[in-house]
């Protein structure tokens, strides 16, 4: 199996819907042994999802925005696991001021909020795993792609931008203790994160014609989930401080095709002039 063995703690599990559940669903199905986490009220969430993944499955607390909690998280995974071989971050938030078209009046607060969580938090993850990733390892991040400025997104967008810019770092610090580090840039999927995003589902409308492969916001998790996987085993030995789409190649390409007859009639052809000389 794919993961057989690996010890894996994977952050962002809520409900079925999350994509980290799926990914957590078919780690365990590649073999591997993992750990969930989850904080405050949201953890009741986990909780079901985990008993729902596995009978007895553990979840750890884990606020990003308390540094105790990593000081408890290194312990505790010390406490239950000799090594960690991998780790999932999909964490982010930012609250409503920051999203929407708000770009220009949001305040600093809620930058800050964003930031901290959504791009910061995989620092603070990486180190406070790095004690138990003796043997090398894979850090994977969940992202989306924000080299270009999108709609609606705003400030969660500039935090993915800086979130791709740690990868990179991370992957520059911790390649000589062979610890890979990677984004994962998905399309829009269906779940509670997207809710949160006012005008996803105009932008989840309109991925799957410019996608050349096609794209379902309902049914694309499970190729997320597979890639995921992949980027946690050993079969990317050499491949670090990358952002790897998962997104049915909609990156590649500039706009979305136009149909044949509509280009004719707004190119017409010059087949009934004679050659110029």
């Amino acid at each position: 199996m794919l993961l057989q063995g690996k010890k894996l703690l994977i952050t962002g599990v809520l409900t079925p819907q999350s994509l980290a559940y799926g990914i957590a669903e078919h780690a365990l199905a590649q073999g591997a042994d993992i750990l969930l986490t989850g904080f405050g009220r949201a953890k009741s969430l986990t909780d079901r999802s985990a008993k729902r993944l596995k009978p007895g499955l553990e979840v750890l607390e884990l606020d990003v925005t308390n540094p105790a909690h990593f000081t408890a998280l290194t312990e505790s995974l010390r406490q239950r696991w000799d090594r960690v071989d991998g780790v999932l971050h999909s964490i982010a938030y930012a609250p409503e001021d920051a999203l929407g078209g708000n770009f220009l009046n949001t305040p600093w607060e809620s930058v800050q909020t964003a930031f901290r969580i959504s791009a910061f938090s995989l620092k603070e993850l990486a180190v406070a795993c790095l004690p138990l990733m003796t043997k090398g390892g894979s850090i994977v991040t969940l992202d989306f792609d924000n080299r270009m400025a999108w709609p609606i997104y705003d400030w969660m967008g500039v935090c993915k931008a800086a979130l791709e810019s740690t990868v990179r770092y991370l992957a520059r610090d911790l390649g000589p203790k062979g610890i890979r580090v990677n984004a994962l840039a998905a399309g829009p999927l269906a779940t509670i994160a997207a809710k949160g995003i006012p005008g996803f589902k105009a932008l989840e409308q309109g991925w799957g014609k410019q996608a050349p492969l096609g794209w379902s916001a309902k049914d694309s998790h499970d190729m997320v989930a597979r890639t995921a996987c992949a980027l946690l085993s050993d079969w990317l030995p050499s491949t670090t401080g990358e952002m790897v789409h998962v997104d049915g190649g909609y990156h590649a390409v500039g706009a979305p095709p136009v149909e044949l007859e509509d280009a004719a009639a707004e190119f017409p052809t010059n087949a009934s002039k004679p050659a110029a000389e």
